[in-house]
């Protein structure tokens, strides 16, 4: 709760800043900051911020090259005086590069050169101790990931664009997978014409295996559909089922979904 109340102005500025950066945002923290550091930049650059995590006592060994003045610096550290963070923060400000810190430093080295300071001070942490970074460590990352999703609704980030960068796994099946990539198509499909008796129209879906068949007209245009479900409806009303053609029993106008539909959409139908 303390952490949504610190969305304000600085906030917007480093939404701001960050939208408008020409590069990347350039990730930076030690210890478990910088665990965190790289959870955030994985989170912007699948949510279209290209982003990356640069080590601090890398970059006072050459990874400072990485850096370029059309990108901006997000540096976090709970306390602001990490010394291979503050090592290199004049060195970032002489690339010109926009700094935006997450500390509970307020007047630390690090809040002084920032161009924006977003506050994620604690009045303890969750370790009984009081010394593991547990609830400091969380509120950088709620304000981390508040970065991610503010920008994301500011590009107008879409399902089909975070799809792109999660073509993998899960996630990556139900936003990329289209009806066409897994629709059964020509002679696979079952299908009878209306005037198809019920004992043929039951063959036909014992045949193809798939507990439906499409009834179509004599030009083989959609007039509905019979399903196992509508099989069952039927046999509860007792009557005789083999005088009965395609058309009596069809569910007419069913609804249909486009090929290039995702698959997860036509699911939900």
């Amino acid at each position: 709760a303390r952490v949504r109340q610190r969305l304000g102005e600085p906030f917007g500025r480093a939404v701001a800043l960050m939208l408008d950066v020409q590069g990347r945002v350039v990730v930076m923290g030690m210890g478990k900051s910088g665990h965190i550091g790289r959870k955030i930049a994985a989170t912007l650059a699948s949510t279209g911020t290209p982003a990356m995590f640069v080590h601090p006592a890398e970059a006072s060994h050459g990874d400072l090259g990485m850096i370029k003045p059309v990108d901006a610096v997000l540096a976090i550290s709970n306390s602001g005086e990490s010394d291979e963070l503050t090592a290199i923060l004049p060195l970032v400000k002489r690339l010109g590069a926009p700094l935006v810190a997450i500390t509970g430093g307020a007047g630390s080295t690090l809040a002084r050169h920032a161009d924006v300071v977003l506050d994620s001070s604690v009045e303890k942490e969750a370790c009984p101790l009081n010394l593991a970074p547990t609830a400091s460590t969380t509120a950088q990352l709620a304000l981390g990931d508040a970065l991610a999703v503010a920008l994301l609704d500011a590009r107008g980030f879409k399902a089909e664009d975070f799809a792109r960068s999660h073509p993998g796994g899960a996630l990556g099946r139900r936003l990329l997978t289209r009806v066409a990539d897994i629709m059964r198509t020509g002679d696979q499909v079952p299908r009878v014409t209306a005037g198809t008796g019920f004992s043929a129209l039951m063959q036909e879906m014992t045949r193809k295996g798939l507990g439906a068949t499409a009834v179509l007209d004599e030009g083989g245009a959609l007039l509905g559909i019979f399903t196992d479900g509508d099989l069952r409806r039927l046999v509860e009303t007792g009557g005789d089922l083999r005088a009965l053609t395609a058309r009596e029993v069809m569910h007419a106008s069913p609804r249909t979904v486009d090929e290039q539909a995702l698959a997860a959409e036509a699911a939900d139908l």
